[in-house]
């Protein structure tokens, strides 16, 4: 692929067809040919407001046409986008404004009550882009506008040429994703033009996206999986459908919506394609018009994933793993239906940009079939985090094994097998590992093992500090038929050992969710602590 910047995939996409539709947002739609025209407009605005490269724009708002013009204004203009949660508390969305110095905000004007506040918590405003809004709601909403900042709405576009794209080389940063901090202030992860080209046009080769192609995008675009929807769909010039966020909370309504749609290609947390397995009213042969389903962000229960594929028997299925500072490193294609009591799903091999590495806690590498740490070395893997040396420095490490000039590796924190085939078996998180009772214990053993009961559709388990045994486990679950916790206490007494098994069962509608659709491991370990032993 001759392309190297992300922002160029959409120009080859118009000049291949600039009537191919590029994206549809509910009865909207808008073809390669007019966004790359309108980010090319929106750069030449960036520019005259003094945007210079390596500058920082914050997008703060809901999937939209208007969201991804900006996402592709900002890199044409040589500055790296910077998604901010619109749900998301103002200070925290503040935080991470002020702490990446973002100067331009690109925001719907329904947002409009969030700028002030965000400036507020840190935010150096300069200038604020509402795209959707036009001459005659400048005066109505000039007042929401923070002190010293301008206004910009979608009409001056118009004024401006369709500006070629600024100097930028694909070491640059393309975004800034940010996640959460062991510290608890958010943690940016810097990604070049060149790490997720890396990914997005290996996606696109290896999962063969075509022009043809209708692609849900259900993640919102603070999540990485929403990179693939976006440029290895714009590779291939293919039409990315915006899921909005009752369709991606209601198992029944994303079912419609994929039918409707005719959608081809589905990327998804496990969570949410349990849920639709569940609750999503899928009989066989449901969801004809799908041909691929990638899922990614957490382990996908094997039962609920085998009744997908049998559910949906002609798509393909594969499993993509990498954290957020890697985007993909790994997958594994699943090609035949697993039974329900197998093992998860393998996260497989690296993907051909990258290099997997499995370390032991002497920092040698180990041989297949020891544990170890899974270090990453590749095109994929990030700059580094944003203004936090110190923490680049821990986590991206010269690489174990690898003689002569060494490009750093990251260490994922993740525990993980060579198995005797080459593939990687994930066993669990570094910090997920407890002492109990003088045992070592993954709480993802205990979770896989209550997955395996038919009538539980969700499940998490925190370990809340104990002074006698070391730590006290809860499990979280979303049942149905009436599941209660007795039942699933001796479900796990008749298949782990007895200090996995819980000591209480929290029963809930459903488990609450992130930003980005993964559990709240941390919002429920909060309310295990508080909770106490009050759950049976």
């Amino acid at each position: 692929m001759a392309e190297r910047l992300l922002h160029d995939l959409v120009t080859a996409s118009a000049q291949r067809d600039a009537g191919a539709v590029a994206v549809v947002e509910g009865e909207r739609s808008i073809t390669y040919g007019q966004l790359d025209e309108q980010s090319s407009r929106l750069s030449g605005l960036l520019a005259a407001a003094g945007l210079r490269r390596g500058d920082r724009v914050g997008v703060l708002a809901e999937k939209s046409i208007e969201s991804l013009v900006a996402i592709y204004g900002a890199m044409k203009a040589g500055a790296a986008y910077v998604p901010l949660d619109a749900s998301a508390p103002p200070a925290r969305t503040g935080f991470i404004a002020g702490d990446c110095g973002i100067r331009v905000l690109a925001s719907p004007a329904g947002l409009a009550r969030t700028w002030a506040p965000l400036a507020e918590a840190g935010a150096p405003l300069e200038h604020v882009v509402a795209l959707d809004a036009g001459a005659d709601e400048r005066d109505g909403l000039a007042e929401a506008v923070p002190a010293g900042a301008t206004l910009h709405t979608g009409d001056e576009l118009g004024g401006h040429p369709a500006r070629v794209a600024a100097r930028t080389i694909d070491d640059d940063l393309a975004y800034i994703l940010y996640t959460s901090g062991s510290t608890g202030a958010p943690k940016g992860v810097m990604v070049s033009h060149r790490n997720a080209m890396a990914f997005a046009a290996w996606a696109a080769d290896e999962f063969d996206v075509r022009g043809t192609d209708r692609v849900a995008q259900l993640a919102p675009l603070i999540f990485d999986l929403s990179t693939f929807d976006l440029f290895s769909s714009a590779c291939a010039g293919a039409a990315v459908h915006l899921v909005g966020r009752k369709a991606a909370m209601f198992p029944a309504q994303l079912r419609s919506f994929i039918d409707d749609h005719e959608i081809t290609v589905v990327y998804a947390v496990p969570s949410l394609l349990t849920l639709l397995v569940e609750r999503g009213k899928l009989s066989p042969g449901s969801l004809p018009s799908l041909r691929l389903v990638l899922f990614a962000g957490e382990v996908f229960p094997t039962r609920h994933l085998a009744a997908l594929m049998r559910l949906v028997p002609e798509a393909e299925y594969a499993n993509l793993y990498g954290p957020t500072e890697t985007n993909v490193c790994t997958f594994h294609r699943v090609t035949s239906v697993p039974a329900d009591d197998d093992p998860p799903a393998s996260i497989g091999v690296a993907i051909s940009e990258d290099e997997a590495i499995v370390v032991g806690d002497d920092g040698r590498v180990v041989t297949p079939g020891e544990p170890g740490e899974l270090y990453v070395r590749g095109a994929t893997v990030m700059q580094g985090y944003w203004g936090d040396p110190e923490r680049s420095a821990r986590t991206l490490v010269p690489a174990p094994g690898v003689s002569g000039p060494r490009e750093p590796a990251y260490r994922t924190g993740d525990l993980v097998r060579e198995e005797p085939d080459g593939t990687l078996t994930f066993l669990g998180r570094r910090d997920n590992q407890i002492k109990r009772q003088g045992y070592r214990i993954e709480l993802g053993d205990i979770e896989a093992t209550i997955l395996q009961h038919p009538d539980v559709v969700e499940c998490a388990v925190s370990a809340v500090p104990d002074d006698e045994a070391g730590a006290r486990l809860v499990a979280h679950l979303a049942t149905k038929n009436d599941l209660d916790g007795k039942a699933v206490r001796r479900f796990c007494a008749d298949r782990i050992p007895r200090y996995m098994v819980p000591d209480s069962f929290e029963l809930l509608d459903a488990l609450p969710k992130t930003a980005t659709a993964k559990i709240d491991r941390a919002r429920l370990a909060k309310q295990a602590e508080t909770a106490g032993d009050s759950h049976t």
